[in-house]
């Protein structure tokens, strides 16, 4: 059985500042943009991987939520505590640097962790947490 990833799912609370985020800032090309009364679908992915991608869809969209739901969401993703994902790089020191001098919300600076790897991490615009291991 041959099974890959295709895509996954993050929130989203501005589709604008998500785009500058994952867009200008990490590079990920806009496959989708899909606009559905106020709300907005973006599929972006790595310009070097057009098999994987991450749909940055609107907390709204979420059926059958009831609105205490909705808003512990919101909240869980003010605090970052919601939703994450995990990205790569071979030169993870270029990489925060440019997210940090873009704006982007530092969480944890490159480090060395005790199981292994060496990596750092950010919250996107709706909270995310992004954590960015670097390939050795």
């Amino acid at each position: 059985m041959d099974v890959t990833i295709h895509s996954s799912f993050l929130p989203h609370t501005d589709p604008e500042a998500s785009l500058a985020f994952y867009r200008d800032l990490l590079g990920f090309e806009v496959r989708q943009n899909v606009k559905y009364g106020d709300m907005q679908w973006i599929t972006i992915g790595p310009p070097n991987q057009p098999d994987t991608a991450i749909v940055l869809q609107p907390v709204a969209a979420y059926p059958g939520l009831t609105d205490d739901e909705r808003r512990a969401i919101n909240e869980m993703m003010a605090k970052g505590t919601y939703a994450a994902v995990n990205l790569a790089t071979k030169d993870l020191d270029a990489l925060f640097a440019k997210l940090r001098d873009g704006g982007a919300e530092v969480v944890q600076e490159p480090v060395d962790q005790p199981y292994g790897i060496r990596d750092c991490s950010f919250r996107d615009p709706a909270g995310n947490l992004l954590r960015i291991q670097e390939l050795r």
